[in-house]
This record gives C-alpha cells, structure tokens and sequence, in this order.
C-alpha cells in the first residue's frame, strides 16, 4: 500500500449514498435471485441461460470462448466449465477456432436454440415482473445509463460494443 493511501482520510459515504449504495446491493442480489430461480424450471442458472442467449443472438450462433467469456464477464476458466455442461446436454459445441491454435469457437446447437426460444419468454416475463414493470420508463432509462457508466469506466473496450445504453 502506498503512504499515500495510507494517510488519506477514507471519503466516508453520505448517508444518502449509503443508503443507495446498500438499495443497490440488495436489490441486485435479490434481482439476481429471483431470476435465477425462474430458470431452475428448466435445469439451468442464470449465468448458463446468458451464454445460450447470448450465442442465439450471435451471427451463426457462435462465438470465440474467450470473447464470450468477456461479454458474460466470467472466467475463462468458469466458462470452461458452465460450457462442459451445457455441452453435455446437447445444446454447444466446441470446436478449435480456425486460425487460432489455443482459440475455441462455442457454437449454439439447433437443441440450445430450440432451449432458447422455449425458455425466452418465461425469462423475459420474470425480467419485466422483477425489475422493466416495476420502475418508470424514465427510472429505468436512468439505471441503464448509469450502469452504462459504470461498465464503460470499469471496460473502457466495451464502449459501444454492448447493446443498450
């Protein structure tokens, strides 16, 4: 740790911040929650349900692991092995990536896609129930230019490159 760190006065949050910043934390924890718990019908969490969604979206359905990996912000590792299992089941591939001897392309079957578009609009009314259905067009507006913010000073390479705000 620096010295320089080590004798500044810590900038101790308001308690209006506080209080925004616990709303955030809870309410995205219990977010998170309630819609992992919405994919359980179907055998899977969130985080393998936002790797097939985001493969069906992809031109050919298929993306770099690496790239994905990014784009769902896990591990490379972690990713490696939410793909095993849905490999398991039929719904991906991996294939070398041509070009790129340590590259692996992970490809949506027609089975994960077919998964996809029966799982989507349970997902989605979850979505719209827990979170879009309870704030103002305008509150939600808000969040996402916020969390825009927030992703592009944390990634400054995603700027631009996510949909939405």
């Amino acid at each position: 740790m620096s010295d320089e760190w080590a004798q500044a006065e810590p900038r101790w949050l308001s308690v209006d911040e506080q209080r925004s910043w616990r709303a955030y934390l809870r309410g995205g924890r219990l977010l998170l929650e309630a819609l992992d718990r919405g994919l359980t019908a179907y055998g899977l969490g969130l985080s393998e349900y936002e790797i097939i969604s985001q493969l069906s979206e992809a031109p050919g359905r298929q993306r770099r692991m690496s790239e994905l990996a990014d784009l769902v912000v896990q591990s490379r590792s972690r990713l490696t092995h939410t793909a095993s299992r849905l490999e398991r089941r039929g719904w991906v591939t991996r294939e070398p990536f041509e070009g790129d001897r340590r590259g692996v392309l992970l490809t949506l079957t027609d089975t994960g896609y077919d998964k996809v578009l029966e799982i989507a609009p349970r997902h989605l009314d979850d979505v719209r129930r827990h979170l879009i259905d309870r704030l103002t067009p305008e509150q939600f507006t808000v969040l996402g230019d916020a969390m825009a913010v927030v992703r592009d000073g944390l990634d400054p390479e995603s700027q631009g490159t996510s949909p939405g705000p």
